[in-house]
């Protein structure tokens, strides 16, 4: 940890009235209970830590108590740490970050388009998210080892060109994990203890692929049962790697977070240059993605940050860089939002003598006619959804939750940091005022892209009339799966079988060709999605399964095409 630095501003003075014994407890006062998961939380301030508490049980089942020596994994904060590995082993001249991908990996499929090293690191390579692939075809089973690569290798296409937009994508950090090992030499987990723990001294973090196997002080992930109770959470494989493996503790990621600021240690400087800086695509719309890192404003102060999510908890790590504030959480169940709690930590410590005024949501009522209204791009068969949530105009992308949109005041947006999603923005002028109708079609665009949405029908169709095209039978050989789809009065459902057990969908109709979907039986937040029917000659060929993290996924119809009646 660095050393206390004097008071150099007032800021400082000002804030120590506001972090008196117990200012943090009451942000945490809801999980301080020993019948339920938790959470580790650590705050550093100018090289002196304010707060390190762990909140809740470690492990409900043997009535262990978190602590903030409690080790947890930090899910996709290990990201910009694999980014690292490879620029180190770009400075000792065995790496090239801006070479293709199948340099490095020659057994990759000819997608048409390479995209790079660099590409997968800035989640704009196009690569298909290997998890979503794996809860797709069998939901949350464990998949053996070597099942990871095989599901990249079995892809027909990508979900963009590289460059020309940016999905989030644990898949690119697969592969990128994979070049490291076959550069280094050595396993990915060794690079990684090598190079970079063992060098800062982190002595309680490492990299463990899968949650099977026991560690030592390592706290179980909890999954809330419907009817009460919790149930161990597992990541559905026994190869994580560079997208999310790493096990930490506060004190360890305090530590890396004072060096990420100042780095002595651990990379160069051009390397460190390289980390923080953002990425813009194709059509030059810039995305505040680093290497692994998200940097964005917040309140007038930048922010630098990752979070991480995992089956059974979550993690936030972030540093206000020009005032030295460092905060990290990690999480095993409990049902806190670490990167709201961030920013409420961050407003505790800097205040209203550092921080300027809170961005703005946009009023529902200010645009009531878009509330309920679904908006369809034929291009990217991308779906939007406007709604209520609590006063404030929300977004849904891809029939997932709904995310408040921000006021810039000639536009309305949600950006990259918002969703880990391409950015969608609609310029006011185009958007109708109260009293106004819903207009038949909208102005929005999509990753720097103007694109002209068509609006879909209000109501929507019934499942029982829009479902009788659609049931029968499909195999995907990008998942390598078949697919029924029935359908029973209003109830339309698909079963997905492949070589892992079945996964139900339930299915509901938002237009004769555009179905949204989420998927049953699994704990935890239903994945869900849009199904896109393809026609020819009216006759139903196959139907495209997207998430928001995959696009046009491919069911090819088995047997006769399905056609509407009448």
């Amino acid at each position: 940890m660095q050393p206390e630095h004097p008071v150099t501003d007032p800021s400082q003075a000002a804030a120590a009235g506001r972090l008196a014994p117990g200012a943090f407890e009451a942000l945490f006062e809801s999980v301080n209970r020993s019948d339920a998961p938790g959470l580790v939380v650590g705050v550093s301030h100018r090289g002196r830590v304010l707060f390190r508490r762990g909140y809740g049980m470690a492990c409900v089942a043997l009535g262990v108590s978190n602590t903030p020596a409690t080790r947890m994994r930090i899910g996709s904060t290990t990201k910009h740490f694999t980014c690292l590995a490879a620029l180190l082993l770009a400075e000792d001249g065995l790496l090239d970050i801006d070479a293709p991908v199948r340099d490095h990996l020659p057994e990759l499929p000819d997608l048409g388009a390479d995209p790079t090293l660099r590409q997968l690191m800035t989640h704009t390579s196009g690569v298909r998210c290997y998890l979503d692939l794996h809860l797709l075809a069998g939901g949350l089973a464990v998949r053996p080892v070597g099942d990871v690569l095989r599901n990249q290798l079995r892809q027909s296409s990508l979900n963009f060109a590289p460059g020309e937009d940016i999905l989030y994508c644990n898949g690119g950090y697969q592969l990128l994990s994979e070049v490291i090992a076959r550069t280094a030499g050595m396993a990915f987990e060794r690079v990684l203890r090598e190079r970079i723990f063992e060098p800062m001294g982190m002595h309680d973090t490492e990299s463990l692929p899968d949650d099977l196997t026991l560690h030592r002080g390592l706290a179980t992930l909890h999954l809330p049962r419907p009817g009460g109770g919790y149930e161990r959470g597992i990541f559905p494989t026994r190869e994580t790697r560079g997208e999310g493996a790493m096990v930490s503790t506060v004190d360890d990621m305090l530590k890396w977070l004072a060096h990420l600021r100042r780095p002595t240690v651990v990379g160069s400087a051009s390397t460190w240059r390289q980390m923080l800086q953002t990425t813009r695509l194709r059509n030059g719309l810039p995305i505040p993605y680093a290497l692994g890192l998200m940097r964005h404003d917040h309140r007038g102060v930048e922010v630098v940050h990752h979070a991480g999510g995992v089956i059974g908890g979550c993690s936030q790590m972030l540093t206000v860089p020009a005032h030295e504030l460092d905060i990290v959480m990690m999480l095993n169940g409990a049902p806190l939002n670490p990167m709201d709690l961030a920013y409420r930590i961050i407003e505790r410590v800097l205040g209203p003598e550092v921080l300027g005024p809170e961005g703005r949501k946009v009023p529902a009522e200010r645009f009531r006619p878009l509330v309920g209204a679904r908006y369809r791009d034929r291009a990217s068969r991308m779906v939007i959804e406007f709604s209520d949530q609590a006063g404030q105009l929300a977004l849904t992308a891809c029939n997932l939750m709904p995310v408040p949109l921000h006021d810039t005041g000639e536009s309305i947006r949600l950006g990259f940091e918002d969703m880990a999603a391409m950015p969608i923005e609609c310029a006011t002028t185009d958007l109708p005022a109260a009293g106004d109708a819903a207009p038949e079609s909208l102005a929005v665009k999509l990753g720097g892209n103007l694109r002209l949405l068509d609006k879909l029908p209000e109501p929507p169709p019934p499942n029982r009339i829009a479902g009788v095209a659609l049931a029968g039978r499909y195999r995907s050989a990008d998942l390598a799966v078949d697919a029924e789809v029935t359908l029973d009065g209003e109830t339309l459902t698909m079963r997905v079988q492949g070589d892992a057990p079945a996964v139900r969908y339930q299915l509901q109709a938002l237009d004769a060709d555009v179905f949204a979907w989420e998927m049953l039986d699994l704990p935890g937040p239903p994945m869900k999605g849009l199904l896109d029917v393809h026609r020819e000659g009216g006759a139903v060929r196959g139907f495209h399964l997207q998430t928001s993290r995959t696009r046009q996924l491919w069911f090819a119809r088995l047997g006769g095409a399905g056609r509407d009646n009448g």
